[in-house]
């Protein structure tokens, strides 16, 4: 029987933290980017990105932790989840923002997001915030899906990241903690 648990990213998660988010960015905005875009996705540069994000915090309140799928003879990095003190300029210094949340999809509905989530919200708590924020791709629906059944919801604002001269909208949801 397997069983799952999140704890914080170590360093030597940092490339099975990269190789998820190649994985699943490949698979869940292939719609989304320029195919060369994400053919161009270097797991190497984003390992090192990682490996500095876990070593080497910009605050004590950034954090990387990661969802573990247990069995009883092994254990595997399934998704994870990076947060931070939001960076938009009409959150106040009491909103963390979620920077990424994945879940591999092979690894899908068997409630790692969900216990990413809770465990960031717990840390949310302990460093004082009031609520929580998250930029979500609007052609990419199992974001916002997967924010609304945990109780998120549209805030009304809205921005689009430029991809190689295309437009590509995201809606913010925001939760009060």
């Amino acid at each position: 029987m397997a069983q799952g648990h999140v704890r914080p990213g170590r360093p030597g998660d940092a490339g099975e933290i990269a190789r998820i988010q190649v994985a699943t960015w490949r698979i869940a905005y292939r719609r989304l980017f320029p195919r060369h875009v994400l053919a161009d996705l270097d797991e190497t540069e984003f390992a090192a990105t990682w490996r500095d994000s876990i070593m080497a915090p910009p605050t004590e309140r950034h954090r990387v932790l990661v969802a573990v799928e247990q069995s009883s003879t092994s254990s595997y990095v399934v998704g994870f989840i990076a947060s931070g003190p939001a960076e938009d300029p009409d959150a106040g210094p009491d909103v963390a923002e979620i920077t990424e949340l994945l879940v591999e999809p092979r690894w899908g509905r068997r409630g790692h997001g969900s216990r990413l989530l809770a465990a960031a919200a717990d840390h949310w708590r302990d460093d004082a915030y009031t609520s929580a924020l998250a930029w979500v791709f609007d052609q990419a629906p199992a974001m916002p899906k997967f924010l609304g059944s945990a109780g998120w919801a549209p805030d009304g604002a809205r921005r689009s990241l430029d991809v190689e001269d295309m437009l590509v909208p995201q809606s913010r949801y925001a939760t009060l903690l």
